[in-house]
């Protein structure tokens, strides 16, 4: 009785806040280092996440690697970049994510603010996900559904696509020749101009091509079988930007996907084809206080086997509106700075499939949150509270509270705690709920609780040389996590308890001087992932064991020498052995893939070409897909990228 009493009293407070009168512009911003703050006057663009998620390990990926995997897939960046484990179904195949020792419905996969995971089956396949799609990549670690909403129980990937208004028509044209009869190939427009006096415009118009043929010279790999496949995917990226002279913003972003796999091509009777199309739209209008939102998603999903004229079709429509106004409760000329966001989103699902109980399902879902924000000179704290509606179900109200405090401030070294402590649901997905006989429409939500503190330094040496690190520790509890039961022919139910548990540490070192550059950037992750409660007698051979596909030891490491244009690399990722059965009697080794890039860029008159050469797995280290089949060995890709000179106008 108590909780909903508070639950009805936040929600009463948040309706009042969002109806109540305009604020002033926002008036602070983050610099998330560990040597100074500014509480200077910005516009806050589209609400980032990480401002009011103090005391969470947070980590941004620069342009300069971006750059570097444009032609591969978010999978490629993140295995080589964070401790994040990947389930790799093999080249071109489903990649799913293990973030923190959870699962791949765990993690939330964000576009410019909304969620993408498909949502039938709640996930994401990170190899459909080319870096050339967007233009902002940032990891965020743990729990953050009072921020992000269902699903970030493990972690959230924030992908973001922004303008660049300086005046003119950039163009580029990439491709790449890689093993295997691979290739791929990129067209990208970038653009800006003046609207008149009070209007200007900013766009990017971007279109790719990926063909996978794996034409394996062999079938085999050390006596090992290699699954022939064959995978073509296409997209297409819109964004369009309008910004008024008063500040005011209205943005259009267009995410088309078309991504074709096919299982052994060969063999008409085993062969298996799956099929997947994504059409996403987001118009966003902002002004310094308030933001409004609008977006359609529509998935479809085709999957046959043997006869490709029948599949199984599944196709899924999200409708999308939110609105956000933010709040400065500071005093003027205030040291510190205190601002209240408040907002709400309503999302209407409608989705059509033969394997439902029924071939048409719909349902609501909304949401009101609140986001509160403290800085100083010295000091970060956020609290946060969410409460999500859903059709059927009652969602835990999801709260956090997190602190960051600068121990010292200091020009040459800087030292920074952290701490939060948040609450994560997780909405079982359509499959769960509405697939015919084994889908359980009586689930209850996923239920975590999640702690997690660090420490974060900075070292400057001297003027060349300098030092970063960051160690966080972290406790992650997953109650009513729901499972597939073999013991009940594979029907869905609220059965574990899952503890995840552990510790990352990543340090970076930086040197330049007189146009050299060098740096090395190591990263470790301890990752404890397992059940902590027994269903049945079965179950209690698992207690304690390591969660499958969930390697214990994680590591890191990226180094680079650079001169002029010319830059050499090495990265390598490592994992401890990872178990392929419940009770950790079978498991794939240990396993550390190297690769090294070299590039460069050039001229041809007045048009700079980037060449990059890679050579991935250098040292022909054996590695199995989730399907036991061994992955290709020592492989080489050829990228170039031609970008022409701006036409200003």
């Amino acid at each position: 009785m108590k909780q909903n009493t508070l639950r009805w009293w936040i929600i009463t407070l948040l309706l009042g806040l969002l109806a109540g009168r305009s604020s002033s512009a926002q008036t602070d911003s983050l610099a998330r280092s560990t040597t100074g703050v500014s509480l200077s006057a910005v516009t806050v663009r589209a609400i980032a996440p990480e401002r009011f998620l103090a005391g969470q390990k947070f980590q941004r990926i620069d342009s300069a690697t971006l750059i570097q995997f444009r032609f591969g897939s978010l999978t490629d960046l993140l295995s080589l970049n964070t401790p994040i484990a990947f389930k790799n179904y093999g080249p071109g195949q489903l990649a799913t994510v293990s973030f923190r020792g959870t699962s791949a419905n765990h993690t939330a996969v964000l576009w410019n603010g909304i969620n993408i995971n498909q949502p039938n089956l709640g996930l994401t396949d990170f190899s459909t996900l080319p870096v050339a799609g967007f233009d902002q990549l940032s990891v965020q670690y743990g729990s953050s559904a009072s921020v992000v909403g269902s699903g970030a129980v493990g972690g959230s990937i924030l992908l973001g696509s922004s303008p660049v208004w300086q005046p003119g028509i950039h163009v580029t044209v990439g491709q790449q020749l890689a093993s295997f009869h691979n290739n791929q190939t990129q067209l990208g427009i970038r653009y800006s101009a003046r609207l008149g006096a009070s209007w200007k415009l900013s766009g990017k118009t971007f279109a790719y091509r990926n063909q996978f043929n794996n034409a394996y010279p062999s079938a085999e790999r050390r006596n090992y079988f290699l699954e022939r496949s064959t995978t073509a995917q296409r997209g297409f990226v819109q964004d369009l930007y309008f910004m008024h002279n008063s500040g005011r913003q209205l943005s259009v972003n267009v995410w088309l996907t078309d991504n074709d796999l096919i299982l052994a091509p060969q063999d008409t009777i085993a062969r298996e084809r799956t099929r997947t199309q994504s059409a996403r739209f987001l118009t966003t209008y902002e002004t310094n206080h308030l933001t409004l939102r609008l977006g359609w998603t529509h998935d479809i999903l085709d999957y046959a086997k043997s006869n490709f004229a029948l599949p199984s079709h599944t196709q899924t429509d999200r409708f999308i509106g939110r609105t956000e106004r933010e709040f400065v409760l500071t005093p003027a000329k205030a040291r510190w700075a205190l601002n209240l966001r408040v907002g709400g989103e309503w999302s209407h699902y409608r989705t059509q499939t033969d394997g439902y109980i029924s071939p048409l399902i719909e349902e609501d879902r909304g949401d009101l949150y609140a986001l509160l924000r403290l800085q100083t000179t010295r000091w970060l704290v956020s609290a946060t509270v969410r409460q999500a509606f859903v059709t059927r179900f009652n969602p835990p109200l999801t709260p956090s509270l997190g602190a960051e405090y600068r121990i010292v401030q200091r020009p040459a070294f800087g030292l920074t705690a952290k701490g939060a402590i948040s609450r994560s649901y997780r909405v079982p997905t359509l499959n769960e709920r509405y697939w015919a006989d084994l889908g359980n429409p009586n689930l209850l939500p996923e239920n975590g609780f999640n702690l997690e503190a660090g420490l974060a330094s900075t070292l400057v040496f001297s003027e060349h040389l300098n030092l970063t690190a960051e160690a966080t520790v972290y406790r992650n509890r997953v109650d009513n996590w729901t499972y597939w039961n073999p013991t009940t022919n594979y029907h869905v139910e609220n059965l574990q308890q899952v503890l995840a548990r552990g510790g990352e540490l990543t340090t970076s070192l930086a040197y330049v001087r007189n146009g050299w550059r060098a740096g090395l950037r190591l990263g470790y992750a301890l990752t404890r992932s397992s059940q902590e409660r027994a269903y049945d007698t079965y179950a209690e051979d698992v207690i304690g064991k390591q969660l499958v596909f969930v390697p214990i030891h994680t590591e890191t490491l990226n180094a680079y020498i650079q001169r002029g244009q010319t830059r050499l690399s090495v990265q390598t990722q490592a994992s401890s052995r990872r178990y392929t059965t419940f009770d950790n009697s079978q498991f794939f080794k240990g396993v550390a893939l190297t690769n090294v890039l070299l590039e460069t860029t050039t001229k041809v008159g007045p048009v700079p070409i980037r060449v990059q050469g890679q050579v991935n797995n250098v040292f022909d280290a054996l590695m199995f897909s989730v399907k036991r089949n061994a992955l290709p060995g020592r492989n080489w890709a050829l990228n170039v990228l031609i970008n022409f000179p701006s036409n200003k106008s």
